[in-house]
């Protein structure tokens, strides 16, 4: 098999890589340099069409990038080059596919259990609300954007959780931690969703084998609080978990990605992984920071 990738220069796109060609599979990187080699095909979303003979013969693509929600604040052109960032390279995509007709690969592209924000109940794959925040807002243009590969293409959004890992959403909570300085985030007992970075890998790879379409919510099977995951962490460094940050200090320091981001509380399952036999590594956010931390 081939399988195609954007985005492969950030994290979870490294591991994902790294993966499939430990298993044989043949991966065609897309990067925005020059090729150095037979796996990279340089493209400018944005700029000009992708070569649809780019993605011809590989069984998925897996549209990865995107700037990162995680670089604070998010500044007025922040916020364009996330959009951008997004909406360009997955419009691109989108259009390769969809001039391959039937000969299309499976186009896998990203989005964020964000496109909730902060929901009441139990969050199913097939929930169609969204928040109205920012990212809300995004994770629906971005979604679109996939949808335009084509009425008959067969696409899969993988809805994704905040990975647990050092340079995923553990990063700024480990200096607040070493430093002896993390506590509560607002209320601190809205749930966050989650995932660790090889259940996200894993899942990925189980949609393309089992070829399902449609939103996937990509999170760990067991709900956790915010103060779940900071306090896991806290133990695993022995370091205190005691300073509260109020949710009007949040606010005013970040404004909306305080909301999008620490204070939206959404039990988000992966409803479609768990009945299609998806069977996760790490149960519970203690696991996913115990291995990553």
């Amino acid at each position: 098999m081939k399988v195609v990738v954007s985005g492969a220069s950030g994290l979870i796109g490294t591991a994902l890589t790294a993966s499939l060609r430990a298993d044989g599979v043949d991966v065609i990187t897309l990067v925005r340099r020059p090729a150095r080699d037979a796996s990279e095909r340089q493209w400018m979303p944005g700029e000009q069409p992708l070569d649809p003979d780019v993605l011809a013969g590989a069984g998925a693509v897996v549209a990865l990038g995107g700037a990162s929600v995680g670089r604070l604040p998010w500044t007025r052109g922040y916020r364009r080059e996330l959009v951008q960032s997004r909406l360009q390279t997955t419009k691109t995509l989108a259009a390769a596919v969809r001039a391959l007709g039937a000969d299309a690969p499976a186009l896998l592209s990203g989005s964020a259990v964000g496109i909730y924000g902060s929901a009441p109940g139990m969050v199913l794959d097939e929930t169609s609300a969204a928040g109205s925040t920012f990212l809300a807002r995004l994770c629906v243009a971005w979604e679109d954007e996939a949808r335009r590969a084509g009425d008959d293409a067969r696409v899969a959004l993988l809805r994704t959780a905040p990975v647990i890992h050092r340079r995923g959403v553990l990063k700024p909570l480990i200096q607040l931690t070493r430093f002896g300085v993390s506590g509560p985030l607002g209320r601190g007992t809205q749930i966050w969703p989650w995932i660790s970075l090889d259940d996200e890998v894993r899942a990925i790879r189980h949609i393309i084998d089992e070829g399902i379409v449609g939103p996937v919510n990509l999170t760990g099977p067991t709900p956790a609080t915010a103060n779940d995951t900071g306090r896991a962490l806290a133990e695993r460094m022995r370091r205190p978990f005691w300073l509260p940050a109020p949710a009007w200090a949040l606010r005013l320091a970040l404004g909306d990605a305080a909301e999008s981001l620490l204070l939206t509380d959404a039990d988000v399952r992966p409803a479609v992984l768990a009945s299609t036999g998806f069977r996760f590594e790490h149960e519970t956010v203690q696991d996913a920071v115990a291995a990553a931390v």
